[in-house]
C-alpha cells in the first residue's frame, strides 16, 4: 500500500490565520447588526409594522451575506497567493463550494495545501452558525417588540 505525504504544519498555520481574519469580519457584521437593531428598537421602529420588520431582518442578513462574501473572498486570496490557482474567479469559486460545505470535488489542490479546504468548509460551517444565531436573535427581539404576549 502506497502512502502520501500530507503537509501539516504550513497549512495549520495559513487555516488559523485566515480563521481568525473570519472570526474578525464576521464579528463586526455581528457589530453592525446589533448597532442597527438597537438604533431601530430606540427610534420606535422595531414592531412599528410589518414591512419595517422586514427591513429591518432583511438589513441584518445583508450583514451575513456581506460578511460570507468577504470570507469567501479572503480564502480566495490565500488560495491565489499560495499559488493554488491562477485567477481569482477559480480560487473563488473553489473557495465557495469549500466554505459552504458543497463539496464538489471537481478541483482537488495539491498535497502540500490539500488541509486548508476541510479547514475552510468547518470554518464556513461555524460561521453560518454564527449568522443564524444572529439571524434568529433579530426576529426574536422584532417578534418580542410586536407581540405582548412574547415579551418578558
Amino acid at each position: 500500500m502506497k502512502t502520501h505525504h500530507i503537509a501539516l504544519a504550513a497549512p495549520l498555520a495559513v487555516g488559523a490565520g485566515v480563521f481568525a481574519c473570519t472570526i474578525l469580519i464576521h464579528a463586526l457584521a455581528v457589530g453592525a447588526t446589533v448597532f442597527s437593531v438597537r438604533r431601530e428598537r430606540r427610534l420606535g421602529h422595531a414592531g412599528a409594522g410589518f414591512w419595517t420588520d422586514v427591513a429591518i431582518a432583511a438589513v441584518a442578513i445583508s450583514f451575513a451575506v456581506v460578511a460570507h462574501l468577504a470570507e469567501i473572498s479572503l480564502w480566495a486570496l490565500v488560495l491565489r497567493l499560495i499559488g493554488e490557482f491562477d485567477a481569482f474567479s477559480a480560487a473563488f469559486d473553489h473557495s465557495a463550494v469549500n466554505y459552504t460545505t458543497l463539496g464538489y470535488g471537481d478541483v482537488i489542490m495539491t498535497a502540500r495545501w490539500r488541509l486548508l479546504g476541510p479547514l475552510e468548509a468547518a470554518n464556513g460551517m461555524l460561521m453560518f452558525g454564527v449568522s443564524t444565531a444572529m439571524i434568529f436573535a433579530v426576529i426574536q427581539r422584532l417578534v418580542r417588540a410586536r407581540v405582548p404576549e412574547f415579551r418578558d
